[in-house]
């Protein structure tokens, strides 16, 4: 990892980095918070990673949302990846904010072109975290995961699909049903082929239907003033999956009045979300 920047914040530092995947077959970037016994190495802190939304990158979440004093309060480590490769030359990848560049979709693409290098579930899942442990002083066994909007859509899918790996999960406006959704199939259709039971591997209410793994906490709050809330989104799907498959998931779903789907919104139910993954974080 190469250390771009460095700040120190409410008792700690934000950090941003680069290195070269193997994955993505790029450079990717993403930035960190660490609070000072991890900066200090004096403790592996637990860590929480978050996935951006559409046409995002590793600076909007740590820059907007609130988070870093409840994390310092807490001693936890946040990480941020960026949304997708960048610079790759992929046909394609620039001039639509809803593909390519800042979309990646948290998928790993199957087809020409975006097969090369749109590899962002694996990247998350496996590179990221792994460089993260062995590079940064925090706790491997204590991760968990939340996101916005196509990244809320990513931690969904990434926590349903890994059993285990994380504590919990949390949502801010997920895309809770992409298979049925512009935001979805546009996507699907271009990084995974026309095969619709490909894509439901990265559909979270299709996903939880069969889920099985161990009880798994998830938190997810919608503004009922979001203006993609019933056309892109689609938590009530979600809802809807969990009580009628009966699968071992314990969801808590906010409706929040007057909210809409922007970083206000984030803002105002960030410290509740810390507060949610800190008690699974810290559980024996």
């Amino acid at each position: 990892m190469d250390l771009v920047s460095t700040s120190r914040c409410f008792d700690g530092e934000v950090r941003k980095y680069t290195h070269a995947s193997s994955e993505t077959g790029c450079r990717m970037t993403f930035s960190v918070f660490l609070p000072d016994s991890a900066v200090a190495g004096t403790e592996k802190v637990p860590v929480l990673l978050y996935l951006s939304g559409l046409t995002c990158n590793e600076d909007n979440m740590i820059t907007k949302s609130g988070a870093l004093p409840h994390l310092s309060r807490e001693r936890i480590a946040l990480v941020v990846p960026d949304t997708s490769p960048r610079g790759t030359g992929t046909e394609g990848e620039e001039g639509d904010w809803e593909l390519g560049t800042g979309a990646g979709f948290n998928v790993d693409a199957t087809q020409a072109p975006w097969s090369t290098h749109y590899r962002m579930y694996s990247y998350v899942v496996h590179e990221l975290q792994r460089l993260v442990v062995d590079s940064l002083s925090v706790d491997g066994s204590r991760v968990s995961i939340f996101g916005h909007s196509m990244g809320g859509h990513g931690a969904l899918v990434l926590a349903l699909r890994n059993p285990g790996r994380y504590r919990s999960v949390s949502a801010f406006a997920p895309i809770s049903h992409p298979t049925t959704t512009h935001w979805g199939r546009k996507q699907f259709q271009a990084y995974l082929g026309p095969d619709e039971a490909l894509w439901a591997q990265y559909d979270a209410t299709e996903l939880v239907k069969r889920y099985a793994g161990p009880v798994m906490p998830i938190l997810i709050d919608q503004g009922d003033q979001d203006q993609f809330y019933s056309t892109m989104l689609r938590p009530s799907d979600f809802v809807a999956a969990v009580e009628s498959a009966g699968r071992p998931v314990d969801l808590a779903m906010r409706v929040q009045p007057g909210y809409d789907h922007s970083y206000w919104f984030i803002q105002s139910f960030m410290e509740s979300h810390i507060a949610f993954h800190a008690k699974h974080l810290r559980a024996s």
